[in-house]
């Protein structure tokens, strides 16, 4: 067994607090990784809070892991002792299924191990990223090219292929016109990626507090939403837009915002479930879809993108200490624009 000290969430009301966790001995086909950053998803407030259902605790959160091998399993060919590494939001998948097979694992039909409080292949609960060390079987470990810093690289095993996935997926590129709604930790990469795609990005925030940052980042153009002349002005104008917002919105008023054939892809989770009127798809053949992370492939095909195209999220670095401070600041969407813990300080 490795010890690793972490922080952890000792029950959905309490705050996170240091402790020590167990991981699994190295096994033959295991890489062990001193995690050097970790990033702060919103999704990981939703889990520990108990917003998408009960976990078993204490759980220590974390799928945004950047960091250094340190010790590899002798039947390891994909890693080396001293590689610059990640891991994201899974840690397995049954890798026999279609999807699987198709480098599709975040649609394993088993359903992919969770990087934290899913049931691992021992039988025990996944502990994240929020810690000195993990334990991951070398598959799915991705590589952090040379290009990239390992603190800004962080979020992208998360936020990054989050946006990256569905652009790629529904033909982001030159001639298309992307809107990215919300300018958050997901929001933000979406702009970059999207513009380093070449289409024409658009971002749609709540309030034009924003539009500085999002025109620095890469965006063309920028209209609050809390101004009901947008949507009249906007009609029909987007192939895609990427919903990366957290909770509940208007989706028959975005939908009425795409073309002929245009496409609505949900990459945000709202804990409450979401309404659409028919006749919003209907009218003009659009489509209302979702999207999750990436296959481990895209992942790092991804990476591989972001270092050609010198694109890192934009983080603010803080201390262990200051984990339950940034969940509130999340939560009051106070940062610009990703949370990263430094680990030496765990």
């Amino acid at each position: 067994m490795v010890t690793a000290t972490a922080y952890a969430a000792p029950s959905a009301t309490e705050p996170l607090v240091p402790t020590t966790i167990e991981r699994r001995a190295v096994g033959p086909r295991d890489v062990l990784i001193e995690v050097r950053f970790a990033g702060i998803c919103h999704s990981d407030i939703h889990t520990v809070r108990g917003d998408w259902g009960p976990q078993a605790f204490p759980l220590t959160p974390g799928h945004e892991i950047a960091g250094v091998v340190v010790e590899v399993g002798a039947a390891v060919t994909r890693h080396s002792v001293g590689d610059r590494v990640g891991v994201g939001c899974m840690v397995n998948s049954c890798r026999e299924c279609a999807n699987c097979l198709a480098g599709n694992e975040q649609y394993c039909v088993a359903g992919f191990t969770g990087t934290y409080g899913a049931v691992d292949r021992d039988g025990s609960i996944t502990q994240g990223g929020y810690s000195s060390h993990v334990v991951v079987v070398e598959d799915f470990v991705v590589g952090i090219p040379a290009g990239l810093e390992l603190d800004v690289a962080a979020p992208l095993l998360c936020a990054g292929v989050t946006t990256y996935s569905p652009l790629r997926h529904w033909g982001a590129g030159p001639g298309k016109k992307v809107a990215i709604v919300g300018l958050g930790g997901l929001g933000h990469m979406g702009v970059k990626i999207a513009h380093a795609l070449g289409a024409e990005v658009t971002v749609l925030s709540q309030t034009l507090k924003k539009q500085a940052d999002a025109l620095d980042l890469g965006a063309d153009h920028f209209f609050a939403t809390n101004d009901a002349q947008t949507f009249a002005e906007l009609a029909g104008s987007f192939d895609l837009i990427i919903n990366t917002v957290s909770a509940v919105v208007d989706i028959d008023a975005y939908l009425r915002l795409l073309a002929l054939d245009g496409v609505l892809v949900n990459v945000g989770a709202p804990a409450e479930p979401l309404s659409v009127n028919v006749f919003s798809l209907i009218s003009t053949r659009r489509a209302l879809a979702g999207s999750t992370i990436g296959g481990i492939r895209e992942t790092q095909e991804m990476l591989d993108f972001c270092a050609e195209h010198n694109i890192g999220s934009e983080i603010e670095v803080i201390s262990a200490e200051q984990i339950n401070e940034a969940y509130e600041r999340v939560l009051a969407s106070d940062v610009r624009y990703r949370f990263v813990i430094d680990a030496s300080t765990i």
